[in-house]
């Protein structure tokens, strides 16, 4: 192995050596806790140690690093103090986590760092993100992102990569290719000898180095941000090394052949550097000696203190609390003036609002810049505001909301915009792992919109047409928004601006055009998590959102007695209040929502309303949703399915209790 120094001095090699050896007596002395049973799993990154340590050297300290579960020596090169980190490993308080997620499944701020989720490559499109935001602030910094070949095989990986070289994002992609994919090797992951055949593909530079050679990966780092620096634009880097102990040490290195291990043992990166400094008289033997027995001592000691921190106790309030970001919302009164809009143009025009008074936003869809969208919600907004903030993207649903996450990294707001709703299907991953949890996980807020078009009623068949919002319900962490007023979908948008929490926004596409009402000019707010009586009764009340709120007042004119309707708008966090005192107001209860029944969010709510009002209640509770099926095309089929189809014999039954 060759060491190719160049302008490094014997100090700067020294100090290398440290960086280097540190991890790896980590790892010596995790192994041991493993067995004593004082961690509970270790993923190892024994023999990978020099493309983490050479990496985060060459980076500057305010650049971003994205690291994996084999990246101690990121962690270790950033200062990260071993006390937190070990708290961290055993689940304390005092670790980045406070014991929710274990190992690297963390982030600091701090230290430039963004870890891993176990879903190999999300990771890939925040790195996007982040590049983004230096991109537009003109930082000149580089964004540097971990895959390793396994995980390159997820479409995440594909999604980042074409995203970034599409927007020319200073994204420098590692891929750690340590040959194996748990036990499975990279011939059976592949067909393509080198990674480096990727990046013409995708419209980048690529390169590979010997990643077992910590000089060799600093030095190429290096010559990629400066290149970076001065022509912003993707870069993909190999770095070809092995990991000599298993996945993870239950899952053992029988799989290897025989053989395998000793022959990279004789490329061992901390092993070949040490004896280099010691050929070139960098290093002494009692240098050396006195090095290893400071750092074991540093880690033991680090360890114990950690290890004699007190063990969690939990906290219900705080579990709960600590899953979205701390938000007062500030309501922001109407305004005095008010025009007519149709539902689509109150959305625009919050959005216009949005970005004359947030000028970080940035905005994100299929189609939304000069085309203006499919349902033209962003016409006219190019011309605005610059194609810097109104962005058309690739069809990478994962890499765009992974994106936006990045960004909300750096401090900015932004806004995706699914082009339906059905289609966040490929944005999943992403939005129930990363944005809901990440803030529970390590303190860290996703301040994005997800706009989502929604609902059926115009024809558009089963793949654009489905009811998705049950799903999000279920995920903590997730705000959900579903207005069904021109008025209402204005004030609530900029209060999903406002909010520096992830906030899923629904607008139901029939409504678009179908829908007018006043709406306040200006800027205004109307409160997330605050539900609306759209009409007082007494015989009966109809719990429902979006365009089950016309549907029901169309039905009200036709009931000879009192029906009062709550409009939900939100339904997550639900107004249990609003919700209970109409039911124990009424007494009768019938839920409705264009959603099919199974699963679906009336379910929970009669299970609320069961719980905390029964006594008050004069008859069962009524649910009114659309039939078990996906949604059909021909317009018979599609009304036959519809909720409203069964909403006022429902009524009818319910009253005769």
């Amino acid at each position: 192995m060759h060491f190719d120094r160049q302008t490094l001095s014997d100090q700067d090699l020294l100090e290398f050596y440290k960086r280097l050896l540190l991890p790896r007596l980590i790892e010596e002395k995790m192994l041991i806790y493993l067995r004593q049973g004082k961690i509970s799993k270790w993923f190892s990154g024994y023999g990978q140690e020099a493309v983490s340590v050479g990496t985060a050297l060459a980076m500057d300290r305010d650049e971003y690093m994205l690291t994996m579960h084999r990246n101690l020596g990121v962690f270790t090169t950033r200062d990260v103090p071993l006390k937190r980190l070990f708290a961290q490993f055993q689940g304390k308080a005092e670790g980045f986590t406070k014991g929710r997620d274990r190992s690297f499944h963390f982030g600091s701020q701090e230290h430039r760092i963004v870890g891993m989720i176990s879903h190999l490559g999300p990771q890939l499109g925040i790195a996007d993100g982040i590049a983004l935001s230096e991109l537009l602030e003109e930082t000149k910094r580089s964004t540097l992102v971990f895959s390793g070949d396994g995980g390159a095989s997820e479409g995440d990986f594909h999604e980042a990569l074409n995203v970034a070289a599409a927007w020319n994002l200073p994204v420098i992609f590692v891929v750690e290719n340590n040959q194996w994919g748990l036990s499975t090797p990279s011939k059976e992951q592949f067909k393509f000898e080198s990674f480096v055949d990727k990046g013409p593909g995708y419209g980048m530079n690529a390169s590979k180095v010997d990643g077992n050679n910590i000089l060799d990966v600093y030095h190429e780092v290096q010559r990629i941000r400066k290149e970076i620096a001065v022509n912003p634009q993707p870069h993909l880097l190999e770095c070809n090394t092995f990991r000599i102990r298993g996945h993870e040490e239950a899952s053992g290195t029988k799989y290897y052949p025989e053989g395998l291990i000793d022959s990279w043992k004789t490329k061992d990166p901390v092993q070949r550097f040490e004896e280099y400094l010691e050929e070139g008289g960098i290093l002494t033997a009692e240098e050396k000696k006195k090095i290893k027995e400071e750092f074991i001592e540093h880690i033991s000691s680090s360890f114990e203190e950690a290890l004699k921190l007190p063990h969690i106790v939990p906290n219900i309030e705080e579990e709960i609390s600590d899953l979205h970001s701390p938000h007062k919302a500030d309501v922001v009164h109407k305004p005095a003036e008010s025009a007519e809009m149709r539902f689509v143009d109150a959305i625009a025009d919050g959005l216009n609002e949005a970005m004359m008074k947030h000028t970080d936003l940035v905005l994100m869809g299929q189609d939304i810049s000069d085309y203006g969208g499919v349902f033209k919600v962003t016409e006219g907004m190019l011309d605005k505001y610059g194609k810097e903030r109104v962005r058309n993207t690739p069809l990478c649903e994962s890499a765009i909301v992974g994106a936006a996450l990045g960004l909300s990294i750096k401090g900015r707001k932004s806004m995706v915009e699914m082009q339906f709703s059905d289609f966040v299907t490929c944005g999943f991953n992403q939005i129930v792992n990363n944005l809901a949890k990440i803030n529970w996980r390590w303190g860290q807020n996703a301040d994005v919109v997800v706009r989502m078009p929604t609902g059926a009623g115009v024809a558009a068949g089963p793949f654009h047409s489905q009811s998705t919002e049950a799903w999000f319900f279920h995920t903590p962490g997730l705000k959900v928004v579903y207005p069904s007023s021109p008025e209402d979908a204005k004030g609530l948008l900029l209060s999903a601006f406002e909010d520096p929490n992830p906030v899923l926004f629904f607008e139901h596409k029939y409504l678009y055009r179908s829908l007018r009402g006043d709406v306040p000019t200006g800027y205004y707010t109307t409160p997330i998590g605050k539900a609306r009586v759209v009409q007082e009764g007494s015989d009966m009340s109809i719990l429902t959102y979006g365009l089950g709120v016309s549907w029901a007042e169309e039905a009200a004119k036709d009931f000879e007695g009192s029906i009062e309707i709550i409009d939900l708008r939100t339904l997550s966090p639900l107004d249990e209040e609003s919700i209970f005192a109409s039911a124990n107001k009424t007494g009768k209860v019938l839920i409705l929502h264009e959603d099919v029944m199974k699963g679906g969010i009336g379910g929970e709510l009669s299970a609320l309303i069961t719980e905390n009002c029964f006594e008050n209640l004069d008859a069962p509770i009524y649910r009114v949703a659309s039939l078990d099926t996906p949604v059909p095309f021909a317009s018979d089929l599609e009304q036959n399915f519809l909720a409203v189809n069964r909403l006022k014999e429902a009524i009818s039954s319910l009253n005769a209790y």
